[in-house]
Formats: C-alpha cells, structure tokens, sequence
C-alpha cells in the first residue's frame, strides 16, 4: 500500500478486490514446514491444522483443523473454538489468519503442493 495512513490502509483492505484478498488470508508456517517447502507462509485452507498463538487465552494455545475460511472478512473457523450467542447457542469463533500457524497442510490439492514446490526450488 502506498499510503502510511491508518484509515487509508484500513478502506484499502476493505475495499480490494477478491484476489488481493486471497493473499491476505496467509499464516505462518511452522518450523518444520518451513524448512521442508522453503516458504515462511502459506494460505490457510480448508483441512489444514493450524494453532492459535495469539487472542485471548482462552483460545491460545489450541490446536484444530480448519473448519470455514472467508476471504470477506479474511477469518477462520477452527473446530473445537466456538462462542455462545445470546441464545446460548455455540457457533464457531472467527479468528484472524494472521493470528495462526500452519502446523500440517492439507495436501490434496495437487496445484498448492506443486506451487509450495517451486517456492522450494527457487
């Protein structure tokens, strides 16, 4: 972003288009990922196994497969993580991918491990 200004950065995430905000959608890889893909961060998928390293401390700490990512608001869903509604329902707690780590990938899609491979050989 060009602008050094808060407000400007905030409108600019809001505001930008759906595949700028699929790289916000990134997370940390763990130490080991790291080493073996040659990659500090990955976009957190659906199947992934990520930790929760900050927020609150009820939720930090936990670890859990990725249930629902929206790109809209750029949070994910993890089982186990959930918040009572009004209601006394339990919904599962959004949390910011910036906020986790990528402790195992969901390697089904063949494109994502093809792309994390190169990222190896370069």
């Amino acid at each position: 972003m060009v602008s050094s200004k808060a407000r400007v950065q905030r409108k600019n995430q809001a505001n930008a288009s759906a595949h700028v905000k699929r790289k916000m959608l990134s997370a940390h890889l763990s130490n080991e990922l790291r080493e073996k893909y040659g990659s500090r961060t990955a976009r957190v998928c659906v199947g992934d196994t990520v930790i929760v390293v900050r927020g609150n401390s009820d939720i930090r700490n936990i670890e859990g497969k990725v249930l629902d990512v929206n790109t809209k608001t750029g949070r994910v869903s993890i089982e186990g993580i959930t918040i009572k509604q009004a209601d006394g329902t339990a919904t599962e707690r959004p949390i910011h991918a910036s906020n986790l780590v990528i402790v195992k990938l969901n390697t089904e899609d063949p494109w994502r491990m093809d792309s994390l491979s190169k990222k190896k050989e370069a």
